[in-house]
């Protein structure tokens, strides 16, 4: 098993799951985090600490595809240890559907 970020953490990109995370496997996009799926020790202290309820075990029914979006990200991206401020319009955002087909950026983070 492993944790993936899904759709509402885009647009949002709170990062108060970083800080707890004991090995390292977010990473950063420009409006969005991943979960490495392959370093994710599934733990699962990450899950509570989203704001955005966004952060889901892979066990659930259609997390297939965020599985392998969070893979192919996390080995683009910067990792990200430090908890940051979130998206300036995150609360306008949050709990919207559709958000991956409407505002996801393959762009980096800025990382740490």
């Amino acid at each position: 098993m492993t944790y993936v970020v899904t759709d509402n953490c885009i647009a949002c990109k709170y990062t108060d799951c970083v800080e707890v995370c004991p090995v390292d496997c977010f990473y950063e996009g420009e409006n969005t985090l991943v979960i490495h799926p392959d370093e994710c020790i599934d733990c699962g202290v990450c899950e509570p600490e989203c704001p955005a309820d966004a952060i889901r075990p892979d066990t659930e029914p259609g997390m297939e595809d965020w599985v392998e979006f969070n893979r192919q990200y996390a080995q683009l991206w910067p990792v990200i240890t430090i908890k940051k401020e979130a998206l300036p319009e995150a609360k306008k955002y949050d709990g919207e559907t559709g958000k991956r087909e409407k505002y996801f950026s393959p762009n980096p983070g800025t990382g740490d």
